[in-house]
């Protein structure tokens, strides 16, 4: 069949599961199993793999474990389009190095193994051939690879087909583009039979993207029946058991009738094994899948797993979400939302409280806006958030800035603003731009700093093309800070809320858990996010970081304030007898120490 026979051949009449069976061959370097491929060894697998052929289906989700068969189902996937349904397509790894990975480790030896796409995809040492390590072309179509990490990568050229691996590890934005996911639908919408295969391992709960994508899935599980009583359900841990202290000896129990389900009754069981939709009316088909289900593994070698993971919050992580395929729910300290809603005082913006001495502003950059929180202080470090400000538009523009301008100048109730700390880590030379001419004003660049113990700020440092003084500082041991303080329910160190302020904001800043990790068998504590959005408690942390830097005495500013002016005092009468002057003291100049209070 010459070029322009497969160009224009006729829609496939295969499933994508029966072109496997057919053509398949697994390659001994990527296989335990080399040889022709059979979907019967894993039959969960068939309807995920058809499912991809639907026509009414534009996309499908994988949320599950490892060692089920994943990777070889976008390989299959990979190999049917190029062999019976040539388009442009794309596979998307975390990171440009895992593509390139995959390049040399999956697909080429798939190629060579595999007689249906052996002469089609030219070698990539040929004189002949245009094909590189990242990009391979076919009759009819191409494969891209590249990482979610890559912008360039991801506004190549429009793609038909998209599988993409491990999105729950992918950046939250590629580059300063932004989401990678999204980014690569776009490349899509130009073909109306469109495909997008999303898989993962899942990770932290609330903020994993597989999990996001899962739960507006049709929430498709494989029930297999009871070797006993026939009953149809899920493989669950929880009807794991053992003998205490014999993990080995491991099986499961049926949920229905109690009878035990062995390892010799799961290729059975797999076999007359149906997919279920537990949410029918989602939007696209979701499949989820754990490791008890792998015919490679046994109960007893889950089991064995957990007994060594749950030694260590970590690696027990690590076994939820690759044995379990769930998402880990972090425990540590949270705060709730409503319970710091319900403490909103009556005072704003402009009619700030009396015991408010100065204010501080911290400001986070986004893709599609700035935001800035301005926040008052009084002794001891209690404050009031007085306004969290969106300023929307692109931060490219000057317009944006001149916006975000307007705010730190303005005068609010007889108070101007005394120190601003702006977030530098998105669209860095423009803040540097911003914050230089303005350092007179206290004006300056930051950059955060994870980790507990780290000083609030820093000696500042010239930093980007013009030099501008950066000053990096310890988000972590600000939040923390936060958090303690917003468990103070009066006098020092409480937070204070006006009451303009909306229901986001509490969302926001309620955003994080702080929880404790172990790093070496050290506990570490570290702040994860529990939604994506967090600008709430980031500006708070920044402006607390604006008030370490103006180091300034709140207790003498205080007694400045309220001192009454003292009365002029009267001259005594001048004596008639001369007396000599009195000898003069030597002067010397109090000089202030350098460096930064951090009072934590």
């Amino acid at each position: 069949m010459n070029q322009s026979q497969q160009i224009w051949k006729a829609p496939p009449t295969l499933t994508v599961s029966e072109w496997a069976d057919e053509n398949r061959r697994l390659s001994p370097e990527s296989s335990a199993e080399p040889g022709r491929w059979r979907t019967s060894r894993a039959e969960y697998q068939r309807e995920i793999m058809d499912t991809v052929a639907d026509p009414t289906i534009e996309t499908i989700v994988i949320m599950s474990s490892a060692q089920v068969g994943k990777t070889e189902i976008i390989n299959n996937i990979v190999g049917y389009f190029i062999d019976q349904d040539p388009a442009p397509m794309m596979v998307l790894q975390p990171t440009v190095d895992m593509a390139k990975t995959w390049s040399h480790d999956r697909l080429a030896p798939m190629v060579r193994d595999t007689p249906a796409l052996r002469n089609l995809i030219a070698d990539n040492k040929s004189r002949a051939s245009s094909n590189t390590l990242f990009h391979k072309s076919f009759p009819g179509g191409h494969i891209t690879m590249t990482g979610a990490n890559s912008p360039t990568g991801l506004a190549s050229r429009p793609i038909r087909v998209v599988c993409c691996d491990e999105v729950s590890r992918y950046p939250q934005s590629a580059g300063a583009e932004g989401d990678p996911v999204n980014l690569i639908r776009k490349r899509t919408t130009t073909f109306w039979n469109r495909k997008i295969i999303l898989t993962s391992t899942p990770t932290l709960k609330g903020i994993c993207r597989i999990e996001a994508e899962f739960e507006v899935s049709d929430q498709r599980y494989f029930n297999v029946p009871c070797p006993h009583c026939g009953d149809s359900h899920r493989l669950r841990w929880a009807n794991v058991q053992w003998p205490d202290g014999e993990p080995a000896e491991a099986i499961m129990v049926c949920p229905k009738c109690g009878g035990v389900i062995e390892d010799k009754h799961k290729a059975r069981m797999l076999r007359q094994g149906k997919w279920v939709a537990e949410n029918p009316g989602g939007k696209i088909a979701g499949f989820h899948l754990n490791e008890l289900y792998s015919p490679w593994r046994t109960f007893a070698d889950v089991a064995e797993d957990f007994v060594e993971a749950k030694k260590n919050p970590e690696t027990l992580k690590t076994w939820v979400n690759t044995s379990l395929g769930e998402t880990w729910e972090e425990s540590g300290e949270t705060l709730n939302e409503h319970i710091l809603a319900e403490r909103k005082e009556n005072y704003a913006i402009d009619a700030i409280p009396p015991e408010v001495l100065l204010l501080t502003a911290g400001a986070d950059i986004q893709k599609d806006r700035i935001e800035v929180q301005i926040v008052g202080w009084g002794l001891d470090q209690e404050c009031w958030v007085l306004d969290h400000q969106v300023i929307y538009g692109d931060p490219t523009q000057q317009q944006v800035w001149r916006e975000f301008d307007e705010v730190l100048t303005a005068t609010y109730d007889g108070y101007k603003i005394a120190g601003v700390a702006v977030d530098s880590g998105y669209l860095t030379e423009y803040v540097y731009q911003f914050t230089k001419p303005r350092s007179s004003r206290r004006v300056f660049a930051i950059k955060g700093q994870a980790g507990m113990g780290k000083p609030l700020t820093t000696k500042p440092k010239p930093v980007g093309r013009i030099r501008a003084p950066m000053y990096t500082i310890g988000v972590d041991t600000a939040k923390r800070t936060i958090y303690s303080r917003l468990k103070v329910d009066a006098g020092p160190g409480r937070i204070h809320f006006a009451v303009d302020l909306d229901d986001e904001y509490f969302l926001q800043l309620t955003a994080e858990k702080m929880v404790t990790r172990y790093r070496k068998g050290f506990p570490v504590i570290e702040f994860v996010k529990t939604r994506d959005r967090n600008e709430a408690l980031d500006c708070l942390a920044y402006a607390y970081a604006a008030l370490d830097n103006l180091n300034v005495k709140l207790a003498a500013l205080a007694k400045k304030r309220n001192k009454e002016p003292e009365p002029e005092p009267t001259p005594e009468p001048a004596s008639p007898i001369s007396q000599p002057a009195a000898p003069q003291k030597k002067r010397t100049r109090n000089r202030r120490k350098s460096g930064f209070a951090t009072r934590f």
